[in-house]
């Protein structure tokens, strides 16, 4: 078998392995947030089977692993069985293959004559982003299919609302991001981490506007609180996956945090810095040894590991948005600060190329984004107060207070 061919092999089972362990943990890890914030005790009993060790409930995930695959595969009757069965696979496959081009470090140095190696399942493809985006979209289709494919009035509007969400928030989303692919020139992960580490300064620093719209968006693609509406548990019971159980709704549930790991992986790589740190990582260029890979690797998974722990945070902090909060913030908020982030970068880039090569020219550029969103937002709060004269009461009726006395 050729090398590249055993390469490519070992990766995928790496990455294969490590993100369902991830997930699994990560559960635990939520759990344990969850029980902090509430000020009560999480998972600590299950440990290592057959004894008497706990280790601090570790062994939970496997626990509840065990229990999803032993569940009866129960079928309701009135589902349409092909697309039932389809939806939770889509969903899956796609959100562990977007994982595909996402680079988990830096390149290893040569071993025994063979490298070095990228740490990147797919290494060289030029349009990583627009990969990761148009795998991350089908991936949403499979809630949409699972609550269509269910046959049941609660799981059809949890997939509507996912639906909504996809179109809203997708637009912002790509908004945030062209503004880092125009700077850094490229479309590959590796080439914007390198374009970072090479200037010193992180993207989140001269693109706060970008920054602020990515992450709301991400919340909202990964359908994580307060943006979880699709499966809203106090209205829809469980939304799209309210007719799922046993290894189909372990797909969903698994799914679901593979989500929020690669929207905590492209936050890091995008504004963050990647693997890079001041200090200690050096820059993008030279030869790189073993003790540099390692620590650009631990580098980055804590980076990764602390954005997830904001989203656990964040879920068990904020309460649930309104739906039509939710389409309000996407179309009138995060849209025009999108447009904002975009088009100020895009004439940087056209008229003053020099200036975001250097530090101070990006404050420059961050100062005027800051302002243009300041004034975008004055003239909108202006034109809805005089489209709305005082006294007139728009709110929807299911906002007022006592609306169902």
């Amino acid at each position: 078998m050729p090398e590249y061919v055993i390469v490519a092999l070992v990766k995928i089972a790496l990455l294969i392995g490590g993100l369902m362990t991830a997930a699994a943990y990560f559960v635990l890890l939520e759990r344990w947030m969850a029980a902090w914030i509430q000020d009560r005790k999480g998972p600590n009993r299950v440990g290592i089977p057959l004894t008497k060790i706990k280790l601090f409930g570790l062994g939970q995930p496997l626990a509840d692993g065990v229990k999803f695959i032993l569940k009866e595969e129960y079928t309701p009757g009135h589902v349409d069985k092909f697309l039932y069965s389809l939806a939770p696979i889509s969903i899956l496959a796609a959100a562990l293959a977007s994982f595909a081009v996402v680079p988990v470090g830096d390149r290893l140095p040569a071993i025994f004559g063979y490298g070095p190696f990228d740490l990147t399942a797919a290494p060289g493809i030029d349009v990583g982003m627009i990969y990761v985006f148009a795998l991350s979209s089908i991936a949403v289709y499979g809630v949409i299919l699972g609550g269509w494919a269910s046959n049941n009035k609660y799981s059809f509007l949890g997939g509507l609302r996912s639906s909504a969400q996809l179109i809203a928030y997708e637009l912002p989303m790509g908004l945030g991001i062209l503004g880092i692919v125009l700077a850094s020139g490229s479309l590959r992960l590796e080439t914007i981490i390198n374009a970072q580490a090479s200037s010193g300064l992180w993207n989140v620093f001269w693109q706060p506007i970008g920054f602020v719209v990515f992450v709301i968006a991400a919340f909202a693609e990964a359908a994580r609180l307060p943006f979880d509406l699709p499966e809203a548990e106090q209205e829809l019971i469980g939304g799209y996956h309210t007719e799922y159980s046993g290894l189909r709704l372990l797909m969903y549930l698994v799914a679901e945090f593979l989500h929020m790991i690669m929207a905590a992986f492209l936050i890091v790589i995008l504004f963050l810095g990647g693997w890079h740190f001041w200090g200690l990582t050096g820059d993008a260029t030279g030869e790189i040894t073993w003790g540099q890979a390692i620590l650009r690797h631990i580098i980055l998974m804590s980076k990764i590991t602390g954005v997830i722990l904001f989203f656990m945070l964040v879920r068990w902090s904020w309460p649930r948005f309104r739906f039509d909060q939710l389409m309000a913030l996407a179309w009138k908020v995060m849209l025009p600060l999108g447009m904002v982030n975009l088009v100020v970068i895009a004439v940087l880039v056209e008229f003053q190329p020099q200036l975001i090569e250097r530090a101070g020219g990006r404050g420059m550029a961050s100062l005027l984004m800051i302002g243009a969103s300041w004034l975008i937002g004055i003239i909108c709060w202006a034109a809805v107060a005089w489209a709305s004269p005082l006294g007139t009461d728009n709110r929807p009726v299911y906002g007022k207070i006592g609306a169902m006395e």
